[in-house]
């Protein structure tokens, strides 16, 4: 005859398995065949928000979604053969609406009598494994087709992956590669770059845009540009390195290509500053000589008042004749870096009334001079007086009607400032900022002012050398304001 339980042993077992139930980290939830939830642990209220009380005497489609309600069929058929079910993947519901990954073990339950009256439920949240699948599957994706070959290898050197873009550079299938030695793709010359960066990794340190040359299965040499990282274990143990090689073929090229443009430009460029300086020296003599024939003509002409008038306006040709030479001589010198600077003392009001008795002839130009505080300085004399001739000139040529031109000159305790004011054509604002430039020229159509369009890029030069800043201002039709500020002391002395 059969020996029974106990019945205090009994009860001890059903208080240890409610126990277990109810504190199980695991939903652990029973129904019945109609799908009537007739128990309801602690971790199914976490897991699905509803409390005991809101779930019990609920049907089970309370959590299932609507496009999943056929599985509960499908279960159900399953316990009523007694069969169980494990590791059931499938989407479950909240009460708040998100939708929650499951792993789901589901167990017929069976009165004494063996008949399967119920189904109990162990449901685990499988959210985070999924989603790091789907990240690691997303991440593999990106490597998988990424333009850059991604190759990642052991601290010892060996391959442990390579993707297709690894295959397209270096012409070696995964196949072919995995388990070999990085060597595989580094030229022999090369090999003491692996120290070096496995040396790196090892110390946790990343190697970034680290140019070389690797080696294709073709023989081929490929300049490559290596971002190289740590692999770490869970740990956080280096267990290798990962690898990112792009080819930068095309860019390595380019340069090349640049630098023997570079190559070809300078060469035309020296060419250029040895015909310019042997044109003007070869022009320089002619054009003195020629200018001393015209003055000895223009005393022999005595009161043949049309032979003077030929003279002088030869005279003319010939003075423009040899600014625009010694423009050219000092633009070479300023291309090549020669234009010298010998800086002395000297009062810029003094010089500036040298400049004007250049012009005492001018009768369509009457001169103003304004003068305040000292204005000593130290600079150039001579490029100084270049400057002031320039922009007087300029004045005079860019004044075809005639008109005062004024000059002021004031001084503070820093600097000199000029300003030289014409009553002239003026210039259109959209101009202004290229006056500087080389070879511009703001003539307007209808007006034949002689020039090259060196001068105030050359007389530019010269002031920003002493440490100094040039502008202008200007109003179309009514004329124009040149101004240059010297500093007392050229920041080149």
């Amino acid at each position: 005859m059969k020996k029974s339980m106990p019945l205090w042993v009994g009860e001890e077992r059903q208080a240890l398995l409610a126990a277990i139930v109810d504190y199980s980290e695991d939903a652990i939830i029973s129904k019945t065949l109609e799908g009537k939830i007739t128990s309801w642990n602690h971790a199914a209220s976490v897991l699905f928000g509803y409390d005991e009380s809101e779930a019990v005497g609920q049907h089970i489609s309370l959590i299932i979604p609507e496009d999943r309600l056929h599985e509960e069929d499908f279960i159900i058929n399953e316990i009523r053969l007694g069969r169980r079910i494990q590791h059931f993947q499938t989407i479950r519901k909240a009460k708040s609406g998100r939708e929650i990954s499951l792993s789901l073990a589901i167990s017929p339950i069976k009165n004494n009598k063996g008949v399967v009256i119920g189904a109990s439920k162990i449901a685990r949240d499988i959210s985070p494994q999924k989603e790091a699948a789907e990240k690691q599957g997303m991440l593999a994706a990106i490597v998988n087709n990424s333009d850059d070959a991604i190759v990642s290898k052991t601290l010892d050197g060996l391959i442990t992956s390579w993707n297709k873009a690894a295959a397209r550079m270096f012409g070696y299938t995964e196949a072919e590669a995995m388990g070999r030695h990085i060597s595989l793709i580094i030229p022999h010359e090369r090999l003491a770059e692996e120290d070096y960066i496995i040396g790196e990794i090892k110390k946790g340190h990343s190697v970034s845009h680290f140019e070389t040359i690797r080696v294709a299965k073709n023989g081929d040499f490929i300049p490559i540009s290596l971002t190289v990282s740590p692999i770490l274990d869970e740990n956080k143990t280096i267990i290798g390195a990962s690898k990112i090689a792009r080819d930068i073929s095309e860019r390595v090229a380019a340069h090349k290509e640049l630098e023997e443009l570079y190559r070809q430009v300078k060469t035309l460029s020296d060419k250029k500053d040895e015909f310019i300086a042997m044109t003007t020296h070869e022009l320089k003599t002619p054009v003195t000589s020629l200018k001393g024939f015209l003055q000895l003509l223009q005393i022999r002409t005595g009161e043949n008042e049309q032979g003077r008038l030929f003279v002088e306006r030869s005279i003319k040709q010939v003075d423009k004749l040899a600014m625009l030479i010694n423009d050219l001589v000092d633009f070479s010198k300023l291309q090549a870096g020669k234009l010298g600077m010998h800086f002395e003392s000297f009062d810029i009001k003094v010089l500036v009334e040298d400049c004007l008795e250049l012009y005492t002839t001018n009768n369509t130009h009457p001169f103003r001079l304004n003068t305040s505080g000292s204005l000593e300085v130290q600079a150039d004399r001579l490029r100084i007086e270049q400057v002031i001739d320039n922009l007087v000139s300029n004045a005079i040529k860019y004044s075809p009607q005639g008109g005062t031109i004024e000059i002021t000159i004031e001084g503070n305790a820093d600097a000199v400032e000029v300003k030289i004011k014409d009553e002239g054509i003026g210039i259109d604002n959209a101009v202004q900022d290229k006056l500087f430039s080389q070879f511009f020229r703001a003539v307007k159509p209808g007006y034949s002012i002689p020039g090259l369009g060196m001068g105030l890029y050359i007389t530019k030069e010269i002031i920003e050398r002493h440490g100094g800043t040039i502008g202008v201002e200007s109003v179309p039709g009514k004329g124009s304001v040149f101004s240059f500020v010297l500093p007392r002391k050229s920041c080149n002395q």
